[in-house]
């Protein structure tokens, strides 16, 4: 019997299903957030710049060295696999016809999991080009590459297909966005603290009948949330997905 009743009624009687979320969907994957307690963003200590300059396009761009080397450390987790929440809502799609998820995360693990109405609002790891050329390359290459990777084909720098600092979203990507959960019967943001626009004001859009919040801290939008749980999510997830 499931310890959430009214999240699993609202997800088990729902149109369409939005899920809306953040770096705190894969922490259950050993992938540390960004402004947690134990976030990227707040143990980062003894470092020349901070993260946000760090990865900053301009950095990218006069320091690439600078840039890579945090970059591979720090953004990259190639052996993690997805967990119970990203599990959760693979199955959720499988068996209903209008589930998307709307994700900031660039790991990749939605798709991993078998999800395949992902909208990635801040690009992916493994997707990466050339600066110069546009060849496509590899994450592996990147990875691999001895400080900053090069272009097989022309030797220009090969950058990840990531919004960084500095850079504005992708204007589809916000536009698929903003469409799904005006459309939406259901949405549930998870693991996201609702900070950073203009992904977080997305949740603006949404005028259908259930707003759930799972997250361990406040958010601005908890006044307006039906449900707000702070359990964690992958627990939650598969306690009413199944």
């Amino acid at each position: 019997m499931t310890q959430y009743p009214e999240l699993k009624q609202i997800i088990d009687r729902a149109g369409s299903i939005v899920f809306f979320g953040g770096a705190g969907v894969s922490t259950g994957s050993g992938i540390p957030d960004f402004r947690g307690s134990d976030g990227l963003y707040t143990t980062a200590s003894g470092l020349a710049l901070a993260p946000e300059e760090l990865l900053h396009h301009g950095t990218l761009t006069r320091h690439p060295e600078m840039f890579f080397e945090y970059y591979k450390k720090n953004m990259v987790y190639p052996d993690a696999k997805p967990n119970a929440a990203h599990k959760a809502l693979a199955r959720l799609e499988a068996r209903k016809k209008r589930v998307a998820v709307i994700t900031q995360n660039i790991d990749g693990l939605h798709q991993l999991a078998g999800s395949k109405n992902v909208i990635e609002l801040h690009g992916s790891v493994h997707r990466n080009y050339c600066t110069s050329c546009g060849k496509e390359h590899t994450l592996d290459h990147v990875m691999s590459s001895d400080g900053v990777p090069r272009c097989t084909v022309c030797g220009a720098i090969v950058r990840p297909d990531v919004v960084l600092y500095g850079e504005g979203l992708d204007d589809t990507a916000l536009s698929t966005a903003s469409r799904l959960i005006s459309t939406a019967d259901v949405v549930i943001v998870g693991g996201t603290s609702l900070t950073v626009n203009p992904a977080a004001a997305l949740i603006s859009y949404f005028s259908g009948k259930h707003l759930i919040i799972l997250n361990k801290t406040k958010t601005p939008y908890d006044p307006w949330a039906e449900l707000l749980i702070r359990e964690p999510i992958e627990e939650v997830l598969a306690d009413v997905i199944g």
